[in-house]
């Protein structure tokens, strides 16, 4: 059938080529830098120096009991392990108190609940970087599980002259059900975007459940002074501030990992997401202007799909189109999945795209000030 060039076909047939030339950009120009290129530390000697790893904790003892002694038992030289019980109400001080007894590696701050001041977890976070003995830091949260006993060593590997930020990587849990593979699809493209935009020189993001940077970076910017008052983005905006193409390295290896619990209904990784997105309008412009471009094209791209199927305009031409972009898309994402331990969810991939793409635009709608949000 003869293509046809009505004002309305050459409107769909424009805007489709803007879109798909604007994303396969992102998928070749960004994600294929991540996706086919081999990313580990440089060849040097491996940092063995001393290690703090710091955890905020608040109502956290199940997940201590179960998840501190692997940190705990890590094999690396020379490290300590901060906890900062932070006004917990439940027996976490017990079980810290009790693991003490075991671990000499294991120091505890606790913080009583006062009426008059209320904090987040920027406070709690930042007594325990004071707290700490050591230049080196590795973050983590109390819900994470190190996926080897090498964690710490694989983190420090990226340590030489010049780093200063260590990006790592924090999947959840694989269990049934299409709201964890939605998690974790949303997890992987978290990384995926901040992982690629490191490696082209422009980091952005990271993760305290896996991040680790110098106390020194920390102090001489005075920690977390110019977002105290918002109780989300101590691992974000810290790094969106403070990260350069020189200074900040990933590590994605598996035994580097951090394996974290996934929320098991809607309504609670709504609210997450929600908080874990309140500070992104508080990004770099060129940031924000490159994650918005991406979302809003994807977003057309498959309107415009949808539209000419329904209007029945150029719909075999427009269906090629798609056919290419969706096997450009599955290529890499497989590739991608691979590296970061979620290639079960890559056949299904250009479905969790869209799905994704969508839930960015509507929760970017609904989210709430950064100001009014809580961390637990």
């Amino acid at each position: 059938m003869p293509v046809e060039f009505t004002p309305l076909s050459i409107i769909l047939m424009s805007v489709l080529a803007v879109s798909f030339i604007i994303n396969c950009a992102y998928l070749f120009l960004l994600y294929n830098k991540f996706a086919f290129n081999e990313v580990g530390p440089e060849e040097t000697v491996a940092s063995k120096g001393p290690v703090s790893i710091i955890i905020c904790a608040r109502n956290e003892s199940e997940n201590l009991q179960k998840n501190l002694p692997a940190i705990l038992e890590q094999d690396y030289p020379d490290f300590e392990v901060v906890v900062v019980n932070d006004c917990s109400y439940d027996n976490s001080k017990d079980i810290l108190e009790e693991f003490q007894l075991k671990y000499k590696n294991l120091r505890i701050v606790h913080l009583e609940e006062d009426d008059k001041y209320k904090h987040g977890k920027k406070f709690a976070l930042t007594l325990g970087i004071k707290a700490s003995k050591h230049e080196l830091l590795l973050l983590t949260d109390a819900d994470c599980l190190p996926n080897s006993n090498r964690w710490i060593s694989k983190m420090m590997e990226n340590y030489n002259g010049q780093t200063e930020i260590v990006l790592g990587y924090s999947p959840y849990a694989r269990q049934s059900g299409f709201l964890n593979k939605f998690i974790r699809f949303e997890t992987f493209m978290t990384a995926l975007n901040y992982f690629s935009f490191a490696i082209a020189g422009k980091p952005y993001m990271g993760v305290g459940r896996n991040l680790s940077y110098r106390k020194e970076l920390f102090f001489k910017n005075k920690g977390f002074a110019s977002h105290m008052h918002l109780p989300s983005g101590d691992d974000d905006l810290f790094v969106n501030a403070h990260a350069n193409a020189v200074n900040t390295r990933i590590e994605i290896s598996e035994e580097a990992s951090m394996l974290s619990e996934p929320k098991r209904n809607f309504s609670d990784f709504w609210r997450q997401k929600r908080r874990h997105m309140s500070v992104g309008k508080l990004y770099k412009p060129y940031h924000k202007i490159m994650l918005s471009i991406r979302t809003i094209t994807t977003l057309i791209f498959y309107g415009v799909v949808i539209a000419s199927l329904i209007l029945k305009v150029n719909h075999q031409l427009i269906l090629g189109v798609l056919l290419l972009y969706l096997i450009c898309l599955t290529i890499t994402y497989k590739k991608a999945m691979k590296k970061l331990q979620v290639h079960d969810l890559w056949f299904f991939s250009f479905l969790y795209d869209f799905v994704y793409n969508l839930y960015l635009a509507l929760i970017s709608l609904v989210k709430p000030s950064a100001s009014k949000v809580r961390w637990k």
